[in-house]
């Protein structure tokens, strides 16, 4: 009995110290494994996070290099640089910086003085010597400049001369808001910094930082804030070496490049996230073993009898969980069968859906050549008449023209339902505007609207569809044609710009538009009974969306609606290959 007693004892020491040595066993290996999963994990969010700065950094930069060249065409700052008179150019600028959102306007006479800016303290203040009003006095194209501000900073500005003809007016310069990322930068747990091509921070989240390159501004002790969050102590536990040191402490640094001018982007990461997972997770374990031993002790001081009753109550259990589980399964399974259900009703109200919209579409798309064939037949008709049968031959060709978009449109909505694959070729949006604006002719003439083009001097080319492109232009001039009704004096705005992008403007000057969120959704209409059925910008959306760009709308600041279609752009190169593709 008494050795029966001692080999027990022994069993109980072995697995005592078996148990011991598992538990630091798991939390060493634990460590290790989190560890390095952690901090990857923290590092991949951080190169997330500076890509995303980067491309905003980016974005704001581009969308603001293409204002001056609108503005330095503006016929107001034009009147007013060549008659000096000024006294409506101040408020002219305020109009346009809300929505273009930028920091600041000025606009500078030829002596580099203002004479109208946003900034009314800036009204008369002298840019003559300054390095970007002579080289834009000079250059014939937009000049980016980075100016040291006197209270500290940077100031970010575009500045483009302007032209009356050949002669040259002033400058019209555009402050770019970028400390409005320094503002958001800095709630955040990163320290973020932006150098230029030398390598000097011209933006930080920590403003100590603005002026210094990457090594002194490390060096330098840094306040409270984001970065002092980033050096908490760290020790030497982690599993991959510390990118940088702030203080003596480490940090994980990430840099990123930015495709404007050789700018860099870096940002320091804290380790503190990591080591608190961590020690969460090993707390966990910790104690788990730790409830595992003092449940080993008590289990040992009991008698068998109440092991044995311990094990039953634990096997109802089980049985009864076994049969919840049976439930769950059985009950899953009904759930699944019925939404198969529900999805083949969903399609097939999907089908019968798609079979009324391509009814209403059918009779919205053809409306507008009938009308225009039913002017021509007029017209040939009086022709005849007047024994004049030339020109009566020339309707009749341009009534076999609109057969043939009839033709094409009956194509195209077929194709806008089966949303399938066609090829594109390159097509000169110019010739395409043109076409669109003849078709409309019978009614512009009618309505004796006026109309107001503003085209570049170059073609501007997209690669796609032509006939689906004009049917989304003579949808926009019938829109902008019905929402000036009833005005007095209607008038219709084309704009046709190339930039990143090749966009098209129609501006009218009725009512505007009240409901956005529908806008675009099949059947929604504003008009009378009658005159629509709403479905002539669902199917311009879809067409723009196919050709790879967007149709977006809102209310201009005069009032009126503005309808903006912007396509990919094909530059000469594209031009060709993409008609070389073509005729293969």
């Amino acid at each position: 009995m008494a050795t029966r007693s001692k080999v027990l004892s022994w069993w109980i020491r072995l697995a005592l110290l078996t148990l011991v040595a598992a538990a630091v066993g798991t939390v060493l290996v634990t460590n290790r494994l989190l560890t390095d999963r952690f901090t990857e994990s923290t590092r991949n969010r951080a190169e997330l996070r500076l890509a995303l700065y980067s491309g905003n950094l980016l974005s704001e930069l581009r969308r603001n290099a293409i204002v001056p060249q609108l503005l330095a065409r503006d016929p107001t700052l034009i009147a007013a640089l060549d008659s000096n008179n000024f006294s409506q150019s101040t408020a002219r600028l305020l109009s346009f910086v809300d929505e273009i959102g930028a920091a600041s306007l000025m606009l500078l006479d030829l002596e580099g003085r203002t004479v109208a800016a946003t900034d009314r303290n800036r009204l008369g203040s002298s840019h003559r010597n300054e390095a970007y009003f002579v080289d834009t006095i000079r250059s014939n194209a937009t000049i980016f400049s980075v100016i040291p501000r006197e209270v500290g900073g940077y100031s970010f500005t575009y500045a483009r001369r302007i032209e009356n003809g050949s002669s040259l007016l002033g400058v019209i310069v555009v402050e770019v808001d970028m400390q409005k990322f320094e503002r958001a930068w800095s709630g955040i747990s990163d320290a973020v910094l932006v150098a230029d091509s030398t390598g000097t921070i011209i933006l930080a989240s920590e403003s100590r930082w603005r002026g210094l390159s990457e090594t002194e501004a490390l060096k330098r002790e840094t306040p409270l804030g984001a970065i002092e969050r980033a050096i908490r102590v760290t020790s030497d536990w982690t599993a991959l070496p510390a990118d940088a040191y702030l203080r003596g402490e480490a940090v994980m640094r990430m840099e990123g490049r930015i495709p404007f001018r050789g700018w860099r982007i870096v940002s320091f990461t804290t380790y503190a996230s990591i080591r608190e997972r961590v020690n969460g997770v090993l707390a966990l374990e910790i104690m788990g073993f730790a409830i595992i031993l003092a449940l080993s002790f008590y289990a040992l001081g009991r008698k068998t009898a109440s092991r044995m009753v311990l094990f039953q109550l634990e096997s109802a259990e089980l049985r009864a969980l076994n049969v919840r589980l049976q439930r769950e399964i059985a009950e899953r399974e009904r759930v699944q069968e019925t939404l198969a259900v529900t999805e083949l009703t969903l399609a097939q109200s999907s089908k019968l859906a798609a079979l009324g919209e391509m009814s209403a579409a059918v009779s919205h798309e053809l409306n507008q050549p009938l009308a225009a064939m039913k002017t021509y037949l007029a017209g040939a008709r009086l022709l005849l008449q007047r024994n004049r049968p030339e020109e009566a031959l020339a309707s009749f060709g341009r009534i076999d023209d609109l057969i043939e978009r009839m033709s094409g449109i009956t194509k195209q909505l077929k194709s806008y339902a089966r949303k399938g694959a066609e090829s594109f070729s390159p097509v000169n949006m110019n010739d395409a505007l043109a076409s669109s604006l003849s078709m409309m002719e019978p009614q512009l003439r009618q309505r004796q609207v006026q109309i107001v083009q503003v085209l570049p001097e170059k073609p501007v080319l997209v690669m796609g569809d032509r006939m689906r492109i004009e049917q989304v232009l003579v949808n926009l001039l019938r829109n902008a044609l019905d929402a000036t009704k009833s005005v007095y004096d209607p008038e219709i705005e084309i704009i046709l710009a190339a930039g990143e992008t090749a966009t098209l403007t129609v501006r009218d000057n009725g009512n505007g538009v009240e409901d956005f969120d529908s806008l675009f959704e099949p059947f929604y209409t504003t008009k009378q009974a009658g005159d629509g059925v709403g479905i002539g910008l669902a199917i311009s959306s879809g067409i723009v969306a196919d050709l790879g760009g967007r149709l977006t709308a809102r209310n201009g600041s005069n009032g009126g609606a503005v309808f903006e279609m912007q396509l990919p752009i094909l530059d000469d190169k594209d031009g060709v290959d993409g008609g070389a593709q073509a005729a293969e």
